[in-house]
C-alpha cells in the first residue's frame, strides 16, 4: 500500500469511529473472543495485525489524524466567530471596505495599512497609520462594525500624531517596521517579504481616512516565469 492509499485508509477509520478502541473492537468476530476469552488482548492481536477483518491502522496514526481534524474543525469555527463584520448591515463606506478585507487580514493574506485623521472625543485632532491585521488580534472589533465607537489611530498604532499637543509616536508591529527617519518621509518595511510601503505625507491632509493592502510577495524560483507578480492594491475613501 502506498502513502497516499494509506492515509486514505486512517482516513475512512477517523470518520468512522470516536476513539481508536472502537475501531479495534469493530475488527473483533465473535469468533475471536470464544477462543481468546479476553476482549483486551483481542484489541492487542488486532492493533499488532494479527486479528482483524480490514487494513492494519497504528494507534498514533489513528490519533494524529483525528487531532488534525478536530483542529481543522475548530480553526474553522474559530474563524467564523472572530469575522466581527459578519451579518452587519454596514452603510458606512470606510467599514464595508475594512469588512471586505477582514478575513484575508486575519488569515494573512492581506496585509492592510490604514490612515485615518480625525477628531477623537476630547475634540482634538488626531492621525496616524493603523495596522489592521495587528488591531484586529489584539481588539475586539465589534464596536467598531456595529457602530457603538469610531476607529481612531493610538499611541500604539505604527504612527500616531495629534495636531493640537504636537505629540508624535512611532511603533513596529509584528507586521511591519516602521523607518521614520528617511528623507522620503514615514516608510513601512512589511517584514514577510520586506518590501516598503511609502506614504505620500503631501495627501494626508486632503484625505480623512484611506486604506493601503499588501498582498505579501509569492516566491519565486527559477524557472517560474509565468507565475503573477506580488500586488498591491490602494482604496481611498473619503466621508
Amino acid at each position: 500500500m502506498d502513502q497516499e492509499e494509506r492515509l486514505t485508509a486512517v482516513d475512512n477509520v477517523v470518520t468512522q469511529f470516536n476513539t481508536y478502541e472502537d475501531f479495534l473492537d469493530s475488527q473483533i468476530t465473535s469468533v475471536d473472543l470464544y477462543y481468546l476469552e479476553d476482549e483486551g488482548l483481542a484489541r492487542q492481536l488486532v492493533e499488532l495485525g494479527y486479528r482483524g477483518t480490514g487494513e492494519v491502522v497504528k494507534r498514533e496514526d489513528f490519533e494524529a489524524r483525528k487531532a488534525a481534524i478536530e483542529t481543522a474543525r475548530l480553526a474553522e469555527r474559530t474563524q467564523k466567530k472572530t469575522l466581527t463584520s459578519a451579518g452587519k448591515d454596514l452603510q458606512d463606506n470606510f467599514l464595508k471596505a475594512l469588512a471586505v478585507r477582514e478575513e484575508d487580514n486575519h488569515n494573512g493574506k492581506v496585509s492592510t495599512v490604514i490612515f485615518i485623521r480625525d477628531k477623537n472625543s476630547h475634540g482634538q485632532e488626531v492621525s496616524g497609520y493603523i495596522d489592521y491585521a495587528h488591531r484586529l488580534k489584539i481588539e475586539d472589533f465589534e464596536v467598531y462594525f456595529s457602530g457603538k465607537r469610531r476607529l481612531l489611530p493610538k499611541p500604539t498604532d505604527m504612527s500616531f500624531y495629534n495636531w493640537d499637543s504636537h505629540i508624535a509616536v512611532w511603533n513596529s508591529t509584528p507586521n511591519y517596521q516602521v523607518i521614520a527617519d528617511n528623507l522620503e518621509g514615514l516608510l513601512f518595511k512589511y517584514k514577510r517579504d520586506r518590501k516598503i510601503l511609502n506614504v505620500d505625507p503631501k495627501e494626508h491632509i486632503r484625505i480623512k481616512r484611506r486604506l493601503r493592502s499588501h498582498r505579501p510577495a509569492q516566491t519565486h524560483r527559477p524557472g517560474d516565469q509565468d507565475q503573477p507578480e506580488p500586488t498591491s492594491t490602494v482604496g481611498r475613501l473619503t466621508d
